[in-house]
């Protein structure tokens, strides 16, 4: 099984949050993880502002963000996913950085690993 990583799920892992458990199993099962990379961009965003929030220490934010990167075993340049993700977002009135890791997952016939 291929598994597309959002940013969303790989937040739930790496702080052990609700569904950490149920999107560990299914990584486990994965033969392929893969995501775009404005993953990284996205995951450094996230785990910024739990530190600017104070939830996290300055190390566990550097930590943590080594952390989800390396939940990834693939990353797909964005430049090859825009004009596909912007039409579909266009289309379907959705979120262009979501579109992103749904066209991803039809690209390479995957499932979508998300908290959403």
């Amino acid at each position: 099984m291929i598994i597309v990583l959002d940013t969303s799920a790989a937040i739930e892992i790496i702080l052990k949050k609700d569904k950490a458990n149920i999107f560990n199993k299914v990584i486990e099962k994965a033969k392929w993880i893969i995501a775009p990379d404005i993953f990284v961009s996205e995951i450094t965003n996230v785990l910024w502002k739990y530190y600017k929030a104070k939830i996290i220490s300055h190390e566990e934010c550097m930590q943590f963000v080594k952390d989800g990167l390396y939940l990834i075993d693939d990353f797909i340049e964005a430049k090859d996913l825009w004009k596909e993700s912007l039409g579909e977002a266009i289309k379907n009135n959705y979120s262009a950085y979501g579109m992103f890791y749904a066209v991803l997952s039809r690209r390479n016939d995957a499932k979508i690993l998300t908290k959403e």
